[in-house]
C-alpha cells in the first residue's frame, strides 16, 4: 500500500442546489482535522469513533460559528473506499453552504483540494481497485442506459481483470515450463511439447480475439450507436429526426431538398443511446451545394453503425430509391417504410426482394404511428453486438491497445514455434505479452498512464 503524506477534500456531490451534499476527505489527518469542526450532539468526537459509524452534530468553523447541521461518517484504513481513513461529512444541498464547509476544511494547512479523480485514484494506488476496475468507476458514473450500469457494474467488481489474470497465468504457466526446460537441460525433466504448447498459444489467442470483440458493444455502451437516417428527398427523414429527438431540430417542409447538411443530435430510444443524424436525400443535382450534401450523406453510410434507410410507401420506389440501395450495407440497416397512413397501391416491398436488411418497420413518423415498434427493432439491433457482461470487456481505446499488444506478441510466439525456431525466440514473444497484460491491468503501468486515465473523472470521485 502506498502512503501518501497530505490529505486530500473535495466536494462529491454535483454542485447546485439539493437536498444534501457530501465532502469527502481522505488521507492521515482525515479524522484528526474534523475534530475541532465538528460538535457532535451525542457521543464523541470524529477521532474516538468507530469506523462505519456516523454521528450527527453541528459543523463550526475556526471562530466556532455554526454553518450547518450536518451528518459526519468515518471510514477507517484499509478498509475506506481509497484505502485510507477517510471521512464524509453530509450537510444541507446548495453550492454556497457545501463550499464553506469545504474551504473551512481546507484551511487546515495538512488538507488540500483534490485533484480530478483522485479518491480513486488513491483507491488505485492503494490497492483496492485494479487500472481496469478504477476505469469501470468513470463508466458507472456517465453511464446513461440499464446495460450500461449493468456493464459498469460488473467491471468494476472485476470481471475483465479476472479474465486478463487468467490470460496472464496460462501466459506465465508456459514461461515457467521453458524457463526450467532452458535453465535444467541437464537434469531429468521432461522436455517442452511443441504441440502442447502450440495448442495452448491457439486457445489463448481465441479467447483472447473473442475477448477483443467486445471492444465494439463497449463504444456503442460508451458513445451510442452512430446512427444515420437516409433516403431520397422529401420522404420523410427529417420529421423521423424531430420525433425520435424530441424537438423540432430538422427543418421539415414540403420542399425537396430542404436539409442540405448532416444535422446531428444524441438521443435515448428505449435503453439504446443513438448518436443521430439526419441527412440530405440522396438524389442526382446539378446543385453545387446540395451536392456537397448528397456526397457527405453517402459518406456518412460507410462511417455509420446503424443506418436506418427511409422509403415512401405513397408511392413507388424511384431511381432515387435504387441508388440508395446499392450503398446501403446490409448487414447494419434497418428499413423504415414511412407514411404507412398513405400507403399507394403502386408500393411494393417486393422491389426490394434482392436487398436483406436486419429488420424492416412500417411506420408514419407525421402521425408518430408504429415508433416502439422501430424502437423495438433499434434494441434488437443493438443486442446483437452484446457480450456477457460476466466474460468481462474491452471498455476503452487504452484497454483494447493493450490488448492488441498482447495478441500479436502471442501470435508472433506461435509463428515462432510452427517455423522451429528456438524456445528463446518464443519466450521474447510471450513475454512481451505479459508485459501488455500488465500494463492493460495496470500492475505495472507508468504515472503517465495513470495520471491520463483519472484526468476524465470528476473532481471529488
Amino acid at each position: 500500500m502506498q502512503q501518501f503524506t497530505d490529505t486530500i477534500a473535495a466536494i462529491a456531490t454535483p454542485l447546485g442546489s439539493g437536498g444534501v451534499a457530501v465532502i469527502r476527505i481522505s488521507g492521515c489527518d482525515a479524522i484528526s482535522c474534523t475534530d475541532a469542526l465538528f460538535q457532535p450532539v451525542r457521543g464523541s468526537r470524529p477521532s474516538a469513533m468507530q469506523e462505519y459509524t456516523c454521528s450527527y452534530g453541528y459543523f463550526i468553523n475556526q471562530e466556532k460559528e455554526i454553518l450547518d447541521d450536518v451528518v459526519l461518517t468515518v471510514f477507517r484504513n484499509p478498509h475506506s473506499y481509497t484505502g485510507e481513513d477517510t471521512v464524509e461529512i453530509s450537510c444541507h444541498g446548495g453550492r454556497f453552504l457545501s463550499q464553506k464547509i469545504l474551504r473551512t476544511v481546507l484551511a487546515n494547512p495538512t488538507v488540500r483540494l483534490a485533484e480530478a479523480g483522485e479518491f480513486t485514484k488513491r483507491a488505485f494506488l492503494n490497492g483496492k481497485l485494479s487500472l481496469t476496475q478504477a476505469e469501470a468507476v468513470a463508466d458507472l458514473i456517465s453511464a446513461s442506459g440499464e446495460n450500461a450500469v449493468r456493464y459498469a457494474r460488473t467491471l468494476r467488481d472485476g470481471a475483465t481483470f479476472r479474465k486478463i489474470s487468467e490470460f496472464s497465468n496460462l501466459i506465465l504457466e508456459m514461461l515457467s515450463d521453458l524457463a526450467v526446460w532452458a535453465d535444467y537441460p541437464d537434469e531429468d525433466i521432461p522436455g517442452v511439447d511443441s504441440k502442447t504448447l502450440g495448442a495452448k498459444m491457439q486457445q489463448l489467442l481465441d479467447d483472447m480475439k473473442q475477448l477483443m470483440s467486445s471492444y465494439d458493444y463497449g463504444r456503442i455502451l460508451r458513445e451510442g450507436l452512430h446512427t444515420v437516417i437516409a433516403g431520397k428527398p422529401n420522404v420523410g427523414k427529417s420529421t423521423l429526426f424531430n420525433v425520435l429527438s424530441g424537438c423540432e431540430r430538422s427543418i421539415v417542409t414540403e420542399i425537396a431538398g430542404t436539409t442540405r447538411d448532416v444535422v446531428e443530435e444524441q438521443i435515448r430510444l428505449g435503453d439504446v443511446i443513438l448518436r443521430l443524424s439526419d441527412t440530405a436525400g440522396v438524389h442526382q443535382t446539378a446543385d453545387k451545394v446540395e451536392q456537397i450534401g448528397v456526397e457527405r450523406s453517402l459518406s456518412s453510410l460507410e462511417q455509420a453503425d446503424l443506418v436506418l434507410a427511409v422509403f415512401d410507401m405513397s408511392a413507388p420506389l424511384s431511381e432515387e430509391d435504387h441508388i440508395l440501395l446499392e450503398k446501403l450495407p446490409a448487414e447494419k440497416t434497418i428499413v423504415v417504410y414511412n407514411k404507412s397512413d398513405q400507403s399507394s397501391a403502386d408500393f411494393s416491398q417486393n422491389a426490394l426482394f434482392h436487398f436483406s436488411p436486419v429488420e424492416t418497420v412500417e411506420i408514419s413518423a407525421k402521425h408518430q404511428d408504429n415508433i416502439t415498434a422501430l424502437q423495438n427493432a433499434v434494441e434488437r439491433f443493438a443486442a446483437r453486438h452484446a457480450t456477457p457482461a460476466e466474460d468481462g470487456m474491452i471498455a476503452n481505446e487504452r484497454q483494447r491497445v493493450c490488448l492488441k499488444l498482447a495478441l500479436d506478441a502471442v501470435q508472433e510466439a506461435l509463428d515462432a514455434l510452427t517455423m522451429g525456431l528456438a524456445f528463446d525466440a518464443v519466450t521474447v514473444s510471450l513475454d512481451a505479452a505479459a508485459d501488455a497484460l500488465l500494463q492493460l491491468t495496470g500492475e505495472r503501468v507508468t504515472d503517465k498512464v495513470v495520471d491520463t486515465v483519472f484526468q476524465r473523472f470528476c473532481v471529488g470521485k
